[in-house]
């Protein structure tokens, strides 16, 4: 019994303190029609965090690299296509037990998905929902280095004509050259090559950038953990 009060106890704390930072943002935030393009959860979470709806598509899955590059080389090819499905990977990684979403030749792994009608309803009303801003300078890219992000890959994710544009990773492929990569240390329970999954990326996001002023200017101010 005492050691699930503590556990409660616990929990009540950090739901107290993340309600009061949550509500300190969203007072803080002045650009509310933002939209959020990221490969995995971490765009998600941002929308919760402030309590904001989901202005863009790209929420509760994720998309392998190489397949979320292209999709944002010709970005508007792959919003303007119909979402279908296949039932095995070309990524054999680790079985799945999630719809497997195709646009053209890239796959989106609706991980938080129950089943195929689920992914394309909220897919198709929340990319609906996205294409009602038509202000491409107010949507943020991110691309992170969970499950491996090349050299390569950061330097077309920069090349892209997209002016809000964000980065994740343990390694130092852009140190000293691009203050928009925002280099993570290194833990017992990270490789220098992968960042953490979204939700954990997010929870970290903090130590290192001011999210809510880079929504609100595009500007860059790093926080507690500098490079």
């Amino acid at each position: 019994m005492l050691v699930d009060l503590e556990i409660w106890i616990k929990r009540k704390a950090q739901q107290y303190f993340e309600n009061f930072y949550s509500a300190r943002d969203i007072a803080r935030l002045k650009n509310k029609d933002f939209v959020i393009i990221s490969r995995n959860c971490w765009g998600g979470q941002i929308y919760q965090w402030l309590k904001l709806p989901y202005n863009t598509p790209f929420v509760g899955l994720f998309i392998y690299t190489p397949c979320y590059i292209k999709i944002l080389k010709r970005f508007d090819h792959y919003m303007s296509l119909e979402l279908g499905f296949i039932e095995e990977s070309k990524y054999t990684d680790y079985t799945t037990n999630y719809p497997i979403g195709v646009l053209d030749d890239v796959e989106i792994h609706f991980k938080h998905y129950a089943d195929e009608a689920e992914a394309r309803d909220k897919w198709n009303r929340r990319k609906e929902r996205m294409f009602e801003n038509k202000d491409m300078d107010n949507y943020y890219f991110s691309i992170c280095s969970w499950r491996g992000l090349s050299e390569v890959d950061l330097k077309d994710f920069y090349e892209l004509p997209f002016k809000n544009k964000l980065s994740f990773g343990c390694n130092d492929f852009l140190e000293g050259k691009e203050n928009r990569h925002i280099k993570l240390y290194n833990n017992k329970n990270s490789s220098h090559t992968n960042a953490p999954n979204g939700k954990k990326l997010f929870k970290l996001t903090f130590l290192y950038l001011d999210l809510v002023a880079w929504l609100n200017s595009g500007n860059i101010y790093r926080t507690r953990f500098k490079d």
